[in-house]
Order: C-alpha cells, then structure tokens, then sequence
C-alpha cells in the first residue's frame, strides 16, 4: 500500500463554518441550470433557434425543471450567462435585453420562471464590456444596473470581470454588493473577482469576498472535458488549507458548472464529478441541455441522498485525507447529526481497483459503530466498526461515495467488579 497524506479530520469535524455575507440567502449551496458551458455565447437564433441565447430557451428550461422532477430536489436557479443584452444601453444608460432574442423582456422571462415555483439569475460583467463582447458594467453603471435587476425581479447576480482592471475590480465588487442590498431585493451575489487575481490570497482578499459575496468563481472555466474536471480537482484539494474554511453558509467556493449529461465525461466521470463538488460542498449549476438529457444522468443529478449531503445545513466544505501511490485518493466532509459523507476516488486507467482500508485508518474514532450508506447503489452495510477492515471496488475514473451515520460508540471503561460496559447506542 502506498504512503498515506493524512489530514487530520478532528480539527476539520470541529471546525466551525465561516461567517458568510448577511442577506440571509444562500444558506446551503445554491442548485439549478446555468446557461454558459452549453449553450455559450450562440445568438443564431435564425439557424439554431433550439440553441441559441433566447427566452426560448430559458422558458423551456424553466418548464423542464419544473415538470421534470428537479424542482422538488432543491434545482431552483434558471440562469442566464452571457450575450443576453442588446449590444447598447437604452437612451437612459439601462441595460436592456436582445429584442429580437428576449422580445418580451427578462421582467416577463422572470415572471414566467416565478410562476413555476424558480428563481431566475442574470450575467453582468464589471467592465467596459463582458467577456462575449457586450455592454459591461462600469463603475458609473453599477448603481444603476443593480436597480434595473432588482426590478426585473432577479434572483441572483454573477457578476464576471473580463475588461477591467484589479483597480476597478477592488472598487466595484464590493461597490455592487452595496448596490443590490440597497435595492431592497434579495439577489444572491456570485462574484468572479478571486478568478482574476489567481484565487489565492495575498492577492485575494477572502475575508472581504466573504463580507460582500454568497459565492465566488476561484478558478478556470470549467469546459467539457474530463481533463478540465481534473485540473479543477487538482487546484482545489492542493489549496484546500486556503480554500476550506472559507466556505460556509452564506458563503461558497465555486468550482463551475455541472457538465454531467453533455458530451466529455463518461458515465463513471460523471458520478465522480458528481460526487466531489457534493465534497467540496459547491454550488449544484447544472449546464446541459434538459429537454435531451440521457436517463442515466439525470438519475446521477437527481440522487436524493447525494443532495442531500450537499445541501447539509453544517455547510463544511470536505478535504482531501488521503493521496495513495496506488492513484487512490480518499475524502471526507463532516456532516450534521455527527454524520460524515467519504469519497473513494480513482485516477487509475487501467481497470477496478480493490482498495482496503478502515475507518480507523482514515481518522474516524475509535470504538464507534457506523450505518453505511452506499450513495450511488443504496446499499447499507450495517455496524461497521471503525477498527474492521473493508474492500471497495473502485472503477477507473470512478468513485465509490459513503453516507455514514454514528450506530454506537463502544465504552471501555470497566464497570464495577471489572465486568465491561455495553455499548452506548
């Protein structure tokens, strides 16, 4: 067996959740469907009308979600991305939508998704232009663009950074979260500040991020390959020292979009995606197209019990505890009700791996009995000692993920005339 990395899980169980900003929203990671990793920045609506960057598309999203089965689960965002606006504000200076694309407006658009029992979320950019090249918000605009939002009745703001400088960036991310609190609507606020000064302090300032923002882009885009899963993975559980107390409710790292159901991952790439943004306790935006999407993925995004770890009121955002030279890598977030979820991931290519270990091994305390959950399967595995060794089957680029809940906590203290104890259950 390889050498073992482990953290040390007390200090992480016992960890208490960041502060998060105080608009009261946000209080588990935001779920629902964002428009960008697939459908992009496509207006050709005249040659792709099913596609394109339209209220169409947004409508019909909204009534998947709402008929579908997602709703109930907690997807409640309808987001749109990029390329949304006119390419010039109104007489006024007011950002206003496409009138060919968004004909009836994203005030009617919002009272359609309102109707369905969703929440729809918008794109701004705090520059001179967004990133597809259309109106951004400059600093002279922010006020004024928080105000046309509110009244549109939008729920959540991501608000990008491309065309600015860090100068601009210091002064008007904070300088937006004012804004849209002043409005008086509550519009959950995803800022992608951290993603252009390299995510990692000094440079970023998470203490204030985490004053002024629900949820924040640390990183690259995510695109759909698995190679880009990969590298998100990698930057995240390498910096987790930084990023992992951070996070709390209120308060979210975002690793990017869901990409299950479009066309990069496997099947088993798609659990594992699945399964470690639940770890990392991230945002649950999926980005595919849910009018086609395959059963087997839905079955992935609509596992109850995987949004449920991920919606865990404790919002503890889980670490990477142990890295195996055997391409195993083992992680845990810490649960409410004394609850744990783990994750057994393989970056093997070759074929199932037999991994044996116990829980012993990976930190749980000892003389505890668990409940054993198999999140994908459902199978329980009832008692399990944290001193008993056990074997999973993990498939190449696969995951096998547990729920685990507290059964018993076995005392060894003598009791009076030096027979044992029971068990506390």
């Amino acid at each position: 067996m390889g050498v073992l990395v482990v953290v040390a899980v007390l200090a992480v169980v016992l960890a208490l959740p960041a502060r998060g900003l105080e608009n009261g929203l946000a209080r588990t990671p935001p779920m629902g469907w964002l428009a960008w990793e697939r459908f992009r920045c496509n207006v050709n609506c005249r040659e792709d009308p099913h596609q394109c960057i339209s209220e169409m598309l947004f409508m019909e999203m909204a009534d998947r979600i709402a008929e579908d089965g997602w709703r109930e689960l907690g997807y409640k965002y309808i987001n749109i991305d990029d390329c949304w606006a006119a390419k010039q504000r109104d007489a006024e200076g007011r950002l206003v939508p496409d009138p060919e694309r968004f004909p009836r407006g994203i005030k009617a658009l919002a009272d359609y998704v309102h109707a369905r029992g969703l929440k729809l979320g918008i794109y701004g950019d705090l520059g001179r232009l967004t990133c597809g090249g259309y109106p951004g918000t400059t600093l002279d605009h922010v006020g004024q663009d928080a105000q046309t939002f509110a009244e549109w009745g939008v729920d959540m703001l991501k608000l990008d950074g491309c065309y600015s400088s860090a100068k601009e960036q210091a002064q008007g991310y904070p300088q937006m979260a004012r804004a849209l609190n002043a409005t008086g609507r509550p519009i959950v606020y995803s800022c992608s500040w951290p993603a252009y000064q390299g995510g990692l302090p000094p440079k970023v300032n998470y203490t204030l991020l985490g004053e002024i923002c629900n949820m924040w882009r640390n990183y690259d885009d995510i695109q759909d390959s698995w190679d880009s899963v990969l590298s998100i993975v990698d930057w995240f559980f390498t910096n987790q020292d930084v990023l992992q107390p951070l996070a709390g409710p209120g308060r979210w790292n975002d690793p990017d979009m869901l990409i299950i159901g479009n066309f990069g991952l496997s099947y088993e790439q798609s659990r594992s995606q699945m399964a470690l943004w639940t770890i990392m306790a991230a945002p649950l935006l999926m980005s595919t197209d849910l009018r086609t999407i395959l059963p087997s993925a839905k079955k992935i995004l609509q596992n109850r019990l995987m949004i449920q770890i991920n919606q865990d009121p404790l919002g503890i955002q889980g670490r990477r505890i142990i890295k195996e030279e055997s391409h195993i890598e083992v992680f845990l977030r810490p649960l409410s009700q004394a609850a744990s979820a783990l994750v057994f991931f393989s970056r093997r290519t070759d074929m199932p791996f037999r991994y044996t270990t116990s829980l012993t091994k990976l930190g749980f305390p000892e003389g505890a009995a668990y409940e054993v959950q198999d999140v994908y399967s459902g199978k329980i595995i009832s008692g399990l000692k944290t001193g008993d060794n056990f074997t999973v089957i993990i498939n190449p680029s696969g995951v096998v993920m547990w729920y685990l809940c507290p059964k018993a906590l076995l005392i060894q203290q003598q009791a009076p005339g030096g027979a044992s104890r029971l068990p506390l259950l």
